[in-house]
């Protein structure tokens, strides 16, 4: 693990995005040499060949941020007045035979929470209503949510979008309507995310205009971003690491794109890790099965990292923002990269200023 920490310093962690959409800086890294090279993102156009294809997750975040009052336990049949205050993180639904709505999330104090308790969201009319039906580790509950008319409106009545802990905000207030808009890419549109795709936070309409223009394909695959993004790494060798899986969506379409640009070796640039590891869980599954590339939806829990999974078996390009020091998506992009390339773009980027994390500048490297 100590590879991959860094030093950083705490003003560099951008806590609004840029004025304007796509006015983000950019530094490309070659990685047949290393080079470095200070750009704007309005620039990745002109850095993209024609003939690339384009990679790009349109999950959309929910507004998956929850503040509950508790209910005490009900599994005498009684009704106890509500007491506490709980901080619930819905991450990932579950499937159950019975069709019951019941999720996955992390709850904050956890020890109170316990399962037979009901939790009571919203306002005075108690919006939604939880039963706690099983507990795991570190913060982790089942939920089982009462059946309501529309689940998904409530919570965009009633939810925040899940900003991470590093971009301070007043953590009860609600989103600020900036943060609704720029925490969601412009093409997102399959909801189901715990925390947004962020390598593509900084594309606008026009941008991706620009990109057509220039003879790029665009292909959409759909990754929900679950509970493995606020999880800390906890062990101290990386091989001993494991990720929670992630739901995803290879339409046809983007199967269609990705084999023909496989037959014409064109690159293949994914927007964010999140595209990369879906990218390479399908090439893996498809070369151990056999079969050809196909539409398809699945989850993956693959780890790539440095010695672990290294080998890129479709991924040629990766645009991404710059990572959290010991965190799985900096293993990633060392793998991809190189460790010393990577830790030397990383040195370069804070000695020059770029802006660091959700809402911060990126890195292009090819």
């Amino acid at each position: 693990m100590s590879d991959f920490h860094f030093d950083l310093p705490s003003e560099l962690i951008a806590q609004q995005p840029p004025v304007v959409r796509g006015s983000s800086r950019m530094l490309t890294l070659e990685r047949s040499t290393g080079a470095l090279a200070d750009h704007t993102f309005a620039e990745l156009p002109r850095l993209l060949q024609p003939g690339d294809l384009l990679v790009l997750n349109d999950s959309r975040v929910l507004p998956a941020r929850l503040f509950a009052t508790r209910g005490g336990l009900t599994t005498q049949g009684n009704s106890p007045a509500p007491s506490g205050h709980v901080e619930v993180l819905l991450t990932q639904p579950q499937s159950h035979p019975e069709g019951h709505n019941d999720w996955t999330a992390l709850v904050k104090p956890a020890k109170k929470v316990q399962p037979g308790e009901t939790l009571y969201f919203g306002d005075a009319d108690a919006s939604l209503a939880a039963t706690v039906v099983a507990a795991g580790d570190f913060g982790e509950r089942t939920l089982r949510f009462a059946p309501v008319a529309d689940f998904y409106a409530t919570l965009d009545r009633i939810g925040h979008l899940p900003l991470p802990p590093y971009i301070r905000r007043d953590r009860q207030a609600p989103n600020t309507a900036e943060d609704r808009e720029r925490y969601q890419t412009v093409y997102s549109a399959e909801r189901g995310s715990a925390a947004a795709p962020t390598a593509g936070l900084h594309f606008t309409p026009q941008i991706l205009t620009q990109i057509r223009a220039r003879g790029v394909e665009l292909a959409t695959l759909t990754l929900h971003v679950g509970l493995g993004t606020f999880q800390p790494v906890r062990v101290e060798r990386t091989e001993e690491i494991r990720l929670h899986a992630e739901r995803y969506t290879l339409p046809a379409p983007t199967a269609e794109a990705l084999q023909r640009a496989q037959c014409e070796g064109r690159r293949i640039i994914a927007v964010g890790t999140t595209a990369t590891r879906t990218l390479e869980h399908i090439a893996r599954e498809a070369e151990r099965t056999g079969t050809a590339l196909a539409a398809h939806s699945g989850s993956t829990s693959l780890f790539l990292s440095p010695g672990l999974n290294d080998h890129f078996k479709l991924v040629s390009g990766l645009l991404t923002n710059f990572h959290l020091p010991d965190s799985t998506l900096l293993m990633l992009v060392s793998a991809f990269a190189g460790t010393a390339a990577t830790r030397a773009a990383y040195a370069h980027a804070v000695a020059a200023r770029y802006r660091f994390f959700s809402y911060g500048d990126c890195m292009l490297i090819l």
